[in-house]
């Protein structure tokens, strides 16, 4: 499998004489060296899963993905599935039911445990997608499971029900401690370092994995 990682750095453009293809942000390389955005979307069509790394209370990154949806879809090359993290996966029938008409918008606000700023940043997106019959997969694992894995550490999920373990990763999961998003997540709380601060963290991202994964095939694109 083939996988992409977009980067975006952005800032708001003073000078609105600057050319740039959907302006307002600046893409680079992991090593640095500034791209434009046809050139990065085209790179992503050559691959099947692609993760966007956002800055969730960052406008400007919310709006890229859309656009990048849209493109993505437009190029007809693959069937489009998005994954989300937002939605958690113990909500998938709720949000499947949405996406084809037989739930509507209240109803969803209130069945869905929705960010803050789902209205503003994912609503958009996830509209859009109904709209165009684009699946979306609520990837990420209940947060009262990873809560229970930062107050008594991975063990506490050997004590839910089988219907339960469904909604995440295959047990047991083996963490990388060394990792770097790990080892500074347990720099962030010197005073009461704990493994289970990044397994929290690790059980969501081998959740939103396996889920999304679990949906790709020869005919599809993960986004």
């Amino acid at each position: 499998m083939k996988c992409f990682w977009v980067i975006l750095i952005s800032f708001f453009c003073h000078n609105l004489g600057i050319s740039q293809s959907k302006a307002a942000y600046q893409l680079f390389t992991s090593k640095g060296k500034a791209v434009n955005y046809d050139k990065l979307l085209t790179k992503a069509l050559k691959v099947d899963f692609i993760c966007f790394g956002e800055l969730h209370n960052n406008p400007i990154a919310h709006w890229l993905e859309l656009e990048m949806a849209k493109d993505l879809y437009a190029s007809k090359t693959k069937i489009l599935v998005l994954g989300v993290e937002m939605i958690e996966s113990d909500n998938q029938t709720a949000l499947d039911s949405f996406l084809v008409g037989t739930m509507d918008d209240m109803t969803f606000d209130s069945s869905v445990r929705l960010w803050p700023n789902y209205a503003t940043d994912y609503e958009p997106l996830v509209l859009w997608a109904k709209e165009n019959q684009v699946h979306v997969i609520a990837s990420n694992i209940p947060r009262r499971y990873a809560s229970m894995v930062y107050k008594k550490g991975l063990i506490a999920l050997d004590s839910l029900q089988d219907y339960e373990k469904k909604w995440m990763m295959p047990l047991p999961i083996e963490i990388d401690y060394n990792l770097k998003i790990y080892k500074e997540m347990m720099e962030m709380m010197p005073d009461h370092q704990s493994p289970n601060f990044p397994a929290a963290q690790a059980v969501k991202d081998a959740t939103m994995a396996w889920n999304s994964v679990a949906r790709l095939n020869a005919q599809s694109r993960i986004f």
